[in-house]
């Protein structure tokens, strides 16, 4: 799995931090998302697909491999 942000789409509502904090984080001048992890273990792909579905800006994309 390789994911990638969109940070122009970002909102900062912050939902990807929550569901998967090994993965995403926020800055914290805008709580724009960062991408901590561009290529996650297996053990957390199920959360960054969960981080994914509750993006409310989709602004998450993830490939899979």
């Amino acid at each position: 799995m390789k994911i990638a942000v969109d940070e122009a789409k970002c909102c900062g509502a912050g939902q990807c931090v929550l569901v998967a904090p090994e993965v995403f984080d926020q800055r914290d001048e805008d709580g724009i998302v960062v991408l901590l992890d561009a290529a996650p273990p297996v053990e957390q792909h199920h959360a960054v697909r969960e981080a994914v579905q509750v993006c409310p800006a989709a602004a998450i994309l993830i490939e899979e491999s």
